[in-house]
């Protein structure tokens, strides 16, 4: 007891502790609250880096963005990819800001029509963008890719922290390397914003699930600036916060104010947006109208997810937004959803994890939008993660290790190559 009392003195060096010279034990120390998230986000990064490095070898080998647009996944060098697409949007708004054009009148009905504007796309990820580029000096492209990666670390840390407190450490850690090779994970180091929206989308079920209601309705409000589809994490925070309203002994244990701030401070952010555009543009509801008529996206209660399954089940190609490979692995994803639904149900974890999933799985399945790319529009569902998680949990590390290399080496095709070169992220 006495030598393990003088060495934590030693080491943390309390007055009076006379030293000769340097101490040979002294070194830079994680603090204690850290260094639980130090697996999950190694694992996460070497996870990712092995995809990306196979996606940037396949790039090469094919050649093809050479000799396509810049901003339709083209570019001089392999990495100009990641910011094509919805990427070259995020850093037109970055650089010049919005342009709100009013709704053009369809006669004689007074409905409207709307070309692609850059208001479709949501001002948190891009203001970042500036904010960092303004600070640090470097330029738009280098602080997006700034911006994503951390982003993704904060949110492999809360996956972590979510999964690990429902099924111990282990499984919190593999759930943070499962969600860097799901598909669709190739935006996650991308000019996308779902990195950043999963960081907030993880941190904010958490914060509900210790009863931290200030921190998860200002978290809501955040990602409502960040993606319409923070309507489902929205909702599932404003229900959590019902319930716990209506439950006496909740009440008790985590008061009033705090899920009665929750409940009006969530959707303020999204809402305010969407208001933001609809006077801009001349009509409440130009938000909407903007995601039809300019890239065809809207909520047809699933019509065109059958429309695709019962093509792709003959053979057919006769849809909108057609793309083979891509399709064909939004098919075994969507087969795999009701699988991985009752398992995470089976685990019986708490209700804003429950609520935030289904909503977030009926919004994309409930909307007309590129089918190929249902492996990215569910990213944010990482509770699906749980029971995987907890299975792997069970295996030891050598054999992990040939699972994630295994699935790393994958990735780098069919949640890279894939979505942005055989498809459109």
């Amino acid at each position: 007891m006495g030598t393990a009392s003088r060495d934590t003195e030693a080491d943390t060096g309390l007055p009076g502790e006379q030293v000769d010279g340097p101490h040979p034990s002294r070194r830079l120390t994680l603090p204690p609250g850290a260094r639980p998230y130090v697996p999950p986000l190694v694992l996460y990064c070497v996870t990712k880096l092995v995809g990306l490095t196979i996606f940037a070898w396949l790039l090469e080998h094919a050649g093809d963005y050479r000799t396509k647009d810049p901003r339709f996944g083209g570019g001089a060098h392999w990495w100009d990819v990641l910011s094509t697409w919805d990427g070259w949007w995020y850093l037109q708004v970055a650089q010049h800001g919005y342009d709100p054009k009013p709704l053009q009148p369809l006669p004689p009905g007074g409905m409207f029509t709307a070309e692609q504007n850059s208001v479709a796309f949501f001002p948190l990820y891009p203001g970042l963008i500036r904010g960092v580029s303004e600070v640090t000096g470097i330029g738009l492209y280098g602080s997006a890719i700034l911006v994503s990666v951390l982003s993704s670390l904060v949110a492999a840390a809360g996956i972590y922290a979510v999964i690990s407190a429902l099924a111990g450490a282990r499984a919190g850690v593999i759930a943070a390397g499962l969600w860097a090779v799901v598909p669709g994970a190739g935006v996650e180091w991308a000019v996308y914003t779902e990195s950043l929206f999963v960081a907030i989308a993880a941190w904010a079920c958490y914060s509900v699930m210790r009863g931290r209601w200030v921190a998860a309705g200002l978290l809501a409000f955040l990602a409502g600036l960040n993606r319409p589809t923070s309507a489902a994490l929205i909702g599932a925070v404003g229900l959590a916060a019902l319930v716990t309203l209506l439950r006496r002994d909740s009440r008790r244990e985590h008061g009033i104010a705090g899920p009665v701030y929750a409940m009006i401070a969530a959707p303020l952010g999204l809402l305010t947006y969407i208001t933001w555009v609809g006077l801009s543009m001349g009509d409440l509801t130009a938000y909407f109208t903007l995601q039809r008529e300019g890239w065809a996206h809207y909520f047809d209660w699933g019509a065109y997810t059958k429309d695709v399954l019962s093509n792709i089940a003959v053979g057919h190609s006769d849809y909108l937004f057609a793309y083979s490979t891509p399709d064909l692995l939004g098919v075994q994803v969507v087969i795999a959803l009701p699988f991985l639904i009752a398992l995470m149900l089976r685990r019986k974890p708490p209700l804003v994890l429950v609520a935030y999933t289904l909503a977030g799985i009926v919004m994309v399945l409930g909307t007309q939008q590129m089918f190929g790319n249902t492996g990215r529009y569910l990213l944010p569902a990482f509770p699906l993660l749980l029971a995987p998680a907890a299975a792997l949990s069970r295996l030891k590390w050598p054999s992990l290790t040939v699972f994630f290399t295994t699935a790393a080496v994958a990735s780098g095709w069919y949640a890279h190559y894939v979505i942005f070169e055989l498809g459109i992220p």
